[in-house]
């Protein structure tokens, strides 16, 4: 496998490991010219799992976007990538296995996957996620958003 960081074609599978549903097989990977560390991830080939959108456009599940929106959750939080790796595995397999044999989920599904992964994890990171998943418009949603989040560390 090339190396993203100096090309180099020589390198050492330091831990590979299967999701729950075995479709996939991560690769945790060491460049053997200059270290670096980097995943690789080997699939099945098969019908692709699609995203439902809200206005009913289907389109590919993207793990890189998911990805992405996580990373802009979790800017400048003190979450390692290790974590945002177990919750985009997690949230794979989730879709996966909701989306079954007809190999498709809801944008509102998946939604709602990565809020309770987030909550789990950054209450900072889940309203950020959840201001632009739920297209907050006001401070008053934010408010209330939040007041959810203090309500149920009190109960």
């Amino acid at each position: 496998m090339r190396c993203p960081h100096c090309g180099s074609l020589d390198d050492r599978v330091l831990e590979s490991r299967q999701n729950s549903s075995g479709t996939t097989i991560r690769r945790r990977r060491a460049c053997l010219k200059c270290t670096y560390r980097y995943t690789s991830y080997e699939y099945i080939e098969e019908k692709p799992l699609k995203v439902v959108k809200r206005d009913g456009r289907r389109e590919p599940f993207d793990l890189g976007k998911l990805e992405r929106g996580l990373q802009k959750s979790l800017e400048k939080r003190n979450v390692s990538q290790n974590s945002i790796e177990q919750i985009l595995g997690e949230i794979e397999d989730g879709a996966a296995l909701k989306a079954g044999n007809k190999r498709e989920i809801t944008s509102r599904e998946l939604g709602e996957m990565i809020l309770e992964k987030l909550y789990a994890l950054d209450p900072i990171a889940y309203v950020r996620f959840a201001s632009v998943y739920r297209m907050f418009d006001d401070v008053d949603q934010f408010i209330a958003e939040i007041g959810k989040l203090t309500s149920d560390k009190h109960h």
